[in-house]
């Protein structure tokens, strides 16, 4: 028994002698580990500093602002502005003046400023929190109430900022401008226009803002903080001119009071450089509440069949092959292809047997199927469209463009094409196509981007006259001129004629193709009119392209559209002689009214015939819409901004969508729009405006016979 117990014996002192062993093992490998920690930088692969580091700083993002975008005379169209929403400190570890510490007198104090009273006020800052809001009286305040708030010198009281896109001038220019908005990081993204092409170039490099932060994430207060500074944006300068598109502006809109059409849009541009100083569409929309029914560009990303416009560069096409002959004469009326296909003139009786001269003031149809099949063919026509630029893209600065199509290959489909039918061309291909006779033949890129600028001033880029080679004589042109002078005077274009304005251009009309390829719409008012001019003609400074898509009236829209153009551009530049012009319209042009009295100068406006509306309840005026030096017409509304902080909601009903916008925009009140048109519903209505209110806005539309 004594020899089995000092067995057991001996095997327990092993056991023990084994776990002595290993608990010494451990603690040496703990302590080794300890001092690995203790002395190296890194463990696994990890910064030990930095992780401690991090674990107690934060990293704020600093937004770079996004460029400007501006007309050529520096005029802001699009750009950012600030919104600040309040908030109070109520930690007291925050120490002395980082918090609110007499919140009676802060309350009492902030009541007098944000929509909400001091009781309330008081509730919050009582609260036993780190930091309050002051709910939606609190938020999206702007500068000048920030600063009013600054001005009370209150403690423990911040703001956070937010940055949004504006357009000062609502709907105007809105396809070229496009839109932007902020995404859920609180950064600006153009998602359409001008702000999309060039999102990269306006958006900047951001900046950071790091410091020191509690347990609870919040800043600790009389700490240091590492700042890198944001880069903001570069600004982008438009060619387009801020008063010649309020010409086309408010020609579209009484074209749309007065007429009963689809759409209209207008291109003007300056025909010595190619720069596009007017651009516009009755499809159109408020970027600041993107109350958007297409987004594409009718006058770049919408192609249409042209009509007889196209003739003008059909008859070029055989002057510069050396075949034409503007004497001599054809069979007007209609023209049987060799497939048996009847062509006719818009007349079908056509008038007798008539000069090539005369078949282009009278827009014949037969008389270009005569020149194609007698003088030139299918390559030659072909070859001298595309030389214009038609079938595709111009390059101009804005987005999705499209190339229009340029396929004819059959007999009836070539000579189709010479009067515009069976291709497809967009408005800007044909501005393009026009530089070549304002130019004695010289064919110039169109462009809509003066130059870009950076945040310090410098011009990154700048664009200018771009030739791209002739592609007519000047005997060409010359004679093309005449042509298109015969065609006001005692042509299809008579309705253009404007006594005193040396206008030329050639008009066109054009089916409307069927949307599932089975020919042409046939209705009544099924077509396209178009209008393709310039002035003056010896040396024209100017050209205009524009349409009507299904007019009731027959081309009165579009001919009043154009004509009010060209009397107000050509005013705005002193192009003619001012005794020479037609005077049977009424025009007044605007002066600056800034700093001067409301009363005195709505008395002087109101008697040349001007609508006045002021905003606000001062006694001096602070900003106006339009601009001085714009020629405005009897019965023009125009917005004088005053120095009164007061804004009482006035009736809208009846007023167009435009001025609606234009008077809201201008006093900075929020609203919401459903529809098109002309006010018939609001829900705030004489009532002074409060910070906080949204104006609900209901349009439609309407058409004065």
């Amino acid at each position: 028994m004594k020899k089995k117990k000092g067995i057991t014996t001996n095997r327990n002192v092993r056991i023990s002698n084994i776990a002595l062993l290993v608990t010494l093992f451990l603690f040496l490998l703990l302590l080794y580990r300890a001092g690995v920690l203790s002395l190296s930088e890194k463990v696994d692969g990890i910064n030990l500093s930095e992780f401690a580091s991090q674990r107690t700083i934060k990293h704020e993002t600093i937004l770079a602002k996004r460029g400007t975008i501006y007309d050529v005379n520096g005029e802001a169209l699009a750009q950012n502005v600030y919104s600040y929403t309040l908030i109070a400190y109520l930690d007291s570890s925050r120490g002395e003046g980082n918090y609110v510490s007499d919140k009676e007198k802060t309350a009492k104090a902030l009541a007098t400023v944000i929509s909400m009273s001091e009781e309330n006020i008081l509730a919050l800052l009582n609260k036993d929190v780190y930091q309050t809001e002051f709910g939606s009286a609190g938020k999206g305040l702007t500068e000048l109430t920030k600063d009013k708030i600054l001005a009370l010198n209150l403690d423990g009281i911040d703001f956070t900022e937010t940055q949004k896109r504006y357009y000062p001038k609502g709907d105007f220019l809105s396809y070229t401008l496009g839109y932007a908005k902020s995404n859920s990081d609180g950064k600006i993204i153009g998602e359409m226009g001008i702000e999309a092409l060039f999102n990269d170039a306006l958006t900047g490099t951001d900046g950071f803002k790091e410091y020191q932060k509690d347990l609870r994430g919040y800043k600790i207060a009389n700490t240091k903080e590492k700042i890198q500074e944001a880069e903001d944006g570069n600004s982008i300068y438009l060619t387009i001119d801020s008063n010649v598109q309020f010409f086309v502006e408010q020609a579209l809109e009484e074209a749309t009071n007065q007429y009963d059409f689809d759409e209209i849009n207008i291109v003007v541009a300056e025909a010595k450089t190619g720069k596009i100083l007017g651009i516009g569409s009755t499809t159109s929309f408020d970027p600041n509440i993107k109350d958007i029914e297409s987004y594409l560009d009718p006058n770049i990303s919408v192609s249409f069949e042209p009509g007889s416009t196209m003739k003008i560069f059909s008859y070029m096409a055989v002057m510069e092959a050396g075949k034409y002959n503007g004497s001599e004469t054809f069979q007007s009326g209609t023209y049987t292809t060799t497939d048996g296909t009847v062509i006719g003139d818009w007349d079908r009786k056509g008038w007798g047997e008539i000069s090539y001269d005369k078949g282009f003031s009278l827009s014949s149809n037969v008389g270009i199927v005569n020149l194609i099949h007698n003088y030139i063919d299918r390559d030659i026509l072909m070859d001298y469209y595309k030389k214009l630029g038609f079938g595709a893209k111009t390059g101009i600065e804005l987005s999705k463009e499209t190339a229009g199509k340029l396929s004819f290959k059959y007999e009836t489909e070539v000579l189709n094409a010479g009067f515009g039918q069976g291709i497809m061309v967009t408005s800007i291909q044909n501005i393009k196509a026009l530089t070549s006779i304002a130019n004695d033949g010289i064919l110039l890129q169109p462009y809509i981007v003066d130059k870009i600028v950076d945040s310090e001033g410098n011009i990154v880029e700048e664009n200018t006259r771009t030739e791209l080679g002739r592609v007519a004589s000047k005997t060409t042109t010359d004679k093309i001129k005449d042509l298109m002078e015969s065609v006001v005077l005692e042509g299809t274009g008579t309705n253009y004629n404007m006594p005193g304005y040396d206008l030329i251009a050639k008009t066109g009309t054009a089916q409307i193709a069927s949307t599932n390829g089975t020919g042409y719409l046939t209705g009544e008012y099924d077509v396209i009119r178009g209008f393709a001019g310039m002035f003056p003609k010896e040396d024209p400074e100017i050209i205009i392209y524009a349409n009507v898509k299904r007019p009731r009236q027959y081309a009165n829209a579009l001919a009043h559209v154009v004509k009010s153009v060209i009397e107000n551009v050509s005013k705005y530049y002193n192009i003619y002689d001012e005794s020479e012009q037609n005077t049977a319209q009424i025009t007044y042009t605007l002066d600056t009214y800034m700093n001067k009295k409301v009363d005195s100068v709505k008395k002087e406006l109101e008697e040349n015939g001007i609508l006045v509306e002021t905003i606000g309840n001062g006694d001096t005026i602070i900003n106006q819409y339009p601009q001085k030096g714009i020629v405005v017409t009897k019965g023009t509304k125009i917005f004088l901004t005053t120095n009164g902080s007061d804004i009482t909601i006035p009736d809208f009903t009846g007023w167009s969508k435009k001025d609606v916008t234009t008077y809201l925009n201008q006093a900075g009140i929020t609203y919401q729009t459903e529809g098109i048109g002309y006010l018939v519903s609001q829900n705030i209505t004489n009532t002074l405006y409060q910070e906080g209110m949204i104006l609900e806005l209901k349009f439609e539309e309407k058409y004065l016979e």
